[in-house]
């Protein structure tokens, strides 16, 4: 008699809990629930606003999933023991992602966090020692590392196209839609985001991190804040800064005006949920208790002697960013542009995505053009690439180490705590002074196939 076949065993889908749940928790959301169903599952939802929690649950039920079990922020240590989540995922403000983080760990949970890791030395020194402690790693969410067109300039750095690199100049534009967000919302509060030095620009400091395999070492920094202020608001006519668009009195005129209530989504999220916890979404940009920058700039050295130029402003025409790194063979030279902010709305430059250039400068010779990389979805593709290496783990191949834990997540905020740290001192920091010895990050050290 012929040996039946035995099936192999269907592979268990790993279970998540997702505590935070404002707009990015849909993105993840949806990935368990539907792009990636049949490797994960979301077993709980955590959150301070019950109004939320039910929205998420509802999310759940409407596509016929498991519905997954509420929280409030409280009762973070009863999910733990009740659900047993095999991986957690935090989307909190930045400032309680430590919290969230080392309890988990320490309850055995694989942890993910948005960027940025946290938002000062001690909660950065907290997470660290955890890890340390419990052997496991908290990794973080940088998805502007997946990006093709991002990971195309890292493969050029390590092909040596221009050799060492000697220096980066970077440069970080904000338009004045997706600028004047950070100034209405809890970001405008360095206590709850680290400022936009932290919450922002822990992007850009791991690109740079991450494209020169360094670590970074010392920091000094200028910034203030020069166009969301009350002055503003009274140059342009609006008569003083108010509490909220919702019920300002010159809303009508306000180019800055974010109507809740005509955002179906919006209006479910933040607006139907106020009377749980108080939060308002829609704070004038002008409002006098604003304390982050708008305008800003740092040099930071490095460990492998390069130096970086690096500026970020708020509230310019265009958004998306350019960078160049100068090298003893030459100079590469990459410009993003994501958005333009066109007669009052916002708009893609080309029907295909961003507008993204790429050359090589050789030290003699013609500048080569080169075909950036590219990828369907949010975040040039950067995204979709990371929530499937996230959630589908060994689905993705990753030479070029994109995959970043709280080593990465330490290199860059600590560059944004410094600099934050120079700010209010006028001094030089070095990141040793902030945490001791910083792990080292790691990175690849040639590309896929080179010689």
């Amino acid at each position: 008699m012929s040996a039946v076949p035995v099936r192999p065993p269907a592979p268990s889908r790993r279970r998540h809990a997702l505590v935070g749940l404002g707009s990015r928790r849909e993105f993840y959301q949806d990935g368990i629930e539907v792009t990636h169903a049949a490797a994960a599952e979301l077993v709980a939802v955590c959150d301070v606003n019950p109004g939320r929690i039910e929205l998420a649950q509802a999310r759940a039920a409407a596509r016929g999933v498991a519905v997954p079990r509420g929280y409030l922020a409280a009762e973070f240590p009863r999910l733990l023991a009740e659900t047993r989540p095999d991986v957690v995922i935090v989307t909190t403000p930045d400032a309680a992602h430590a919290g969230y983080v080392v309890a988990a760990l320490e309850a055995g949970c694989e942890v993910i966090t948005e960027k940025p890791m946290t938002t000062d030395a001690d909660a950065c020194r907290r997470i660290l020692e955890a890890c340390r402690r419990t052997g496991r790693h908290c990794r973080v969410a940088f998805n502007y590392r997946y990006s093709p067109a991002r990971t195309q300039v890292k493969d050029l750095l390590l092909r040596g196209t221009v050799g060492e690199v000697l220096s980066v100049d970077f440069h970080w534009l904000l338009n004045t839609h997706h600028g004047a967000d950070y100034f209405r919302r809890w970001h405008a509060r360095k206590d709850t985001s680290g400022g936009l030095f932290v919450h922002k620009a822990t992007h850009h400091f791991d690109l740079v991190n991450w494209w020169l395999g360094a670590v970074p070492v010392a920091v000094s920094a200028a910034g203030s804040r020069r166009f969301y202020t009350p002055e503003t608001a009274r140059r342009l006519g609006l008569g003083g800064p108010h509490e909220r668009c919702l019920t300002c009195p010159v809303a009508a005129r306000c180019p800055f005006r974010l109507d809740l209530a005509a955002d179906p989504r919006l209006r479910a999220l933040y607006l139907g949920n106020e009377a749980h916890d108080g939060y308002l979404r829609d704070r004038c940009v002008f409002r006098e208790d604003i304390d982050i920058e708008d305008t800003m700039s740092a040099a930071v050295s490095y460990d492998s002697g390069a130096l970086l130029t690096y500026s970020l402003n708020a509230y310019n025409a265009w958004e998306g960013y350019q960078v160049a790194f100068n090298g003893t063979a030459g100079r590469i030279e990459h410009t993003l542009v994501e958005t333009v902010y066109r007669e009052g709305r916002e708009a893609a430059p080309t029907p295909d995505g961003p507008e993204v250039r790429t050359r090589v400068i050789p030290l003699r010779g013609a500048a080569e053009e080169l075909t950036p990389w590219r990828a369907d979805g949010d975040h040039g593709g950067g995204d979709r690439l990371m929530l499937e290496e996230i959630l589908a783990p060994g689905a993705v191949a990753d030479p070029y180490l994109r995959r970043a834990d709280e080593r990465a997540g330490a290199a860059s905020i600590l560059v944004g705590v410094a600099a934050n740290r120079s700010l209010a001192t006028g001094a030089r920091v070095r990141l040793a002074d902030l945490v001791g010895d910083l792990p080292r990050p790691e990175y690849p050290v040639a590309a896929p196939g080179a010689a």
